[in-house]
C-alpha cells in the first residue's frame, strides 16, 4: 500500500523517485525493495510501466478511491461483522483528534442539512 500512496501521490515516477520519497516515511527501506515491489506489483497487473526509456516509469492502473473503498467494504465485512457503525465507532475512539472529530461533525450537520 505505501507504494500505491506514494504512486498516487506524486504520479507515475521511476523506483528511484518512488525510493527517495518513501524513505520519507520508512527511512530503512532499501531501494532494492522498492524495485522489486514496483516489479511484482507490475506483474499483478496492480501498475502499468513504461518501459521506453531506460529508468522505468510505474503509474498506479487503479484509483486511490476504489482501492481505499474496497480494502474499508473487506475491514467491515472481516473485523466488524458487516457493521460499519461498529468501525466509525472504533475510530472514532481511538484515531481521531478533536479537530477531525469537529470536521467531522460540519459534515453530518451539512448532510443532515441538505436532507
Amino acid at each position: 500500500m505505501q507504494m500505491m500512496r506514494v504512486l498516487w501521490e506524486i504520479g507515475p515516477a521511476t523506483a528511484k523517485q518512488v525510493h527517495e520519497h518513501a524513505i520519507k516515511e520508512r527511512p530503512d527501506l532499501a531501494y532494492a525493495s522498492v524495485l522489486r515491489l514496483l516489479q511484482v506489483m507490475h506483474g499483478k497487473g496492480q501498475l502499468a510501466r513504461d518501459e521506453s526509456q531506460k529508468a522505468h516509469v510505474y503509474e498506479a492502473l487503479a484509483e486511490q478511491d476504489s482501492v481505499q473503498t474496497n480494502l474499508i467494504k473487506d475491514l467491515v465485512q472481516k473485523a466488524f461483522a458487516g457493521s460499519a457503525k461498529a468501525l466509525v465507532l472504533a475510530a472514532l475512539r481511538s484515531h481521531v483528534s478533536k479537530e477531525e472529530r469537529a470536521e467531522i461533525q460540519k459534515l453530518l450537520s451539512e448532510d443532515e442539512d441538505a436532507s
